[in-house]
């Protein structure tokens, strides 16, 4: 169903733009407007080119989605992929549609964030008007390479679910607890393990934890997939999946080694910050797999890039969690009637000096603002996040250029709007109903409200420490 109506709105799309913007075609003459593309540097518009002005912001802003392999429906890394859909590209760029980046650079700006300036839509607009040239071929600069498989590097082992798992064509969510055993030479640490969706249209989200056995326990034992929420308690579902101790005892744990959302890339730290230990023998068991629904039969077989380190983290990371599952009640209570647009918060005291890393906001369909921001002892106010229009598609987690320094005592504060009116496109249900909380269900039809905080506590001269352009 979902890969269905992906295809029907790009082609709607397509012919809305095709339509709308006659004006925009070969034929159409150029003008003598300049652009300023520099500090103290015009050009003219009739001089812009894909070699030399439109591939870097391509390369820069699209191609990391728009490659074989990745969410993007069609690749753009040449002139001949992006000359092809040159007016709808003008079209997605000029509304703000695309680069998909929800969060407002003018509030608190991210590493890595992907949006276009002013001034990048006016050079493709200005591009696409005088008929998309090519340019100098010899000036393109060279297509961005990257790793098969990941988004960031060759990883040291790749842990796949055993098998495909099928998904039944009935227009209904899964919620699946799934297990991926492993066996190491010998105990060791890890920097990162990044989760690779095998089927980009219907995973949702998923929660993974790092489980550890004893020397003597199998790893063939019980089940490798079971229904998340058809088993009354913890034991019960260990228990299907065979991954208690013999003894009946709780394995080891580390939780939330891996988490994933549509449009979360893995988030790697400078050395040292983050990872965790890994001993010879367990397992990564994804603790809560969702699978949107979809009204034809599919397939899904996800895997884990895991990265090893050379030794052990000198910064474990931690998390807090505020809201729905967390430490904060959401004030009123998350119920949101019919025909009505709501204003929930929810807020928390930092209890120690952090450093903080990596913030994720969360919501659900009826989502429509989000705001985040901390108010320190000293009463001084430190903007989080600010997302003015929701997009549930689109759920980054958002790390900061440098360690955020938040001193004890801060305060966290959430407000967020939620829109339960048939003017919302995204509503669930028509007509609308009452949609609330439930529980910390997940279900898609239900609500949520979170924003999750990785941090780590403060040393002095974090605030100096940068978080971009980290590599493995």
């Amino acid at each position: 169903m979902q890969e269905h109506l992906l295809y029907w709105f790009w082609l709607g799309l397509f012919l809305l733009v095709a339509c709308t913007q006659t004006t925009d075609s070969k034929d159409s003459k150029s003008t003598n407007d300049t652009i300023g593309i520099a500090q103290n540097t015009v050009i003219s518009t009739s001089d812009i080119t894909f070699a030399e002005h439109i591939a870097p912001i391509i390369h820069q802003n699209c191609t990391p989605c728009h490659r074989p392999g990745e969410a993007g429906p069609f690749p753009l890394r040449t002139y001949k992929e992006v000359a092809k859909h040159a007016r709808m590209i003008q079209y997605v760029t000029s509304t703000g549609f695309m680069p998909p980046w929800p969060a407002d650079p003018t509030y608190r700006s991210f590493a890595g964030e992907r949006f276009l300036s002013e001034q990048d839509k006016e050079l493709i607009k200005a591009w696409v008007r005088n008929g998309w040239p090519e340019g100098d071929a010899s000036k393109t600069p060279p297509i961005p390479q990257y790793p098969e498989g990941s988004q960031l590097g060759k990883p040291d082992m790749v842990l796949k679910m055993p098998e495909e798992y099928f998904l039944e064509g009935n227009s209904e969510d899964n919620f699946l607890t799934m297990k991926i055993p492993y066996e190491l030479p010998k105990d060791t640490f890890v920097r990162l393990i990044e989760f690779v969706p095998g089927n980009r249209r219907l995973v949702h989200h998923v929660n993974s934890h790092l489980l550890f056995f004893n020397k003597k326990q199998k790893l063939d034992v019980g089940k490798w997939v079971v229904d998340a929420y058809e088993h009354g308690n913890r034991r019960a579902l260990y228990t299907d999946l065979g991954i208690l101790n013999d003894d009946g005892t709780y394995p080891e744990l580390i939780p939330l080694v891996s988490n994933y959302l549509p449009g979360v890339e893995a988030n790697v730290y400078p050395n040292g910050v983050g990872g965790w230990p890994m001993k010879k023998k367990g397992a990564i068991v994804m603790n809560d797999i969702h699978y949107g629904p979809t009204a034809i039969d599919d397939y899904d077989q996800s895997y884990f890039n895991v990265f090893f380190a050379k030794e052990a983290p000198k910064r474990p990371t931690l998390e807090l969690q505020l809201g729905t599952l967390g430490i904060s009640d959401i004030i009123p209570p998350l119920v949101i009637p019919p025909d009505t647009i709501m204003t929930f918060k929810t807020r928390a005291k930092v209890l120690g000096d952090i450093s903080l890393l990596t913030i994720n906001p969360h919501m659900h369909l009826l989502g429509k603002e989000f705001k985040a921001w901390a108010v320190t002892p000293q009463q001084d106010t430190i903007p989080l996040v600010s997302i003015p229009e929701w997009d549930f598609r689109w759920q980054y987690f958002y790390t900061f250029k440098k360690m955020l320094h938040l001193p004890q005592g801060t305060i966290i504060e959430v407000e967020a709007i939620y829109d339960n009116t048939s003017e919302n496109p995204n509503n669930p249900y028509d007509p609308p109903r009452v949609i609330a909380e439930r529980d910390g269900s997940m279900r898609t039809t239900d609500e949520m409200l979170q924003l999750i905080l990785t941090f780590v506590p403060y040393q002095k001269g974090d605030e100096n420490i940068s978080l971009e352009n980290s590599s493995l």
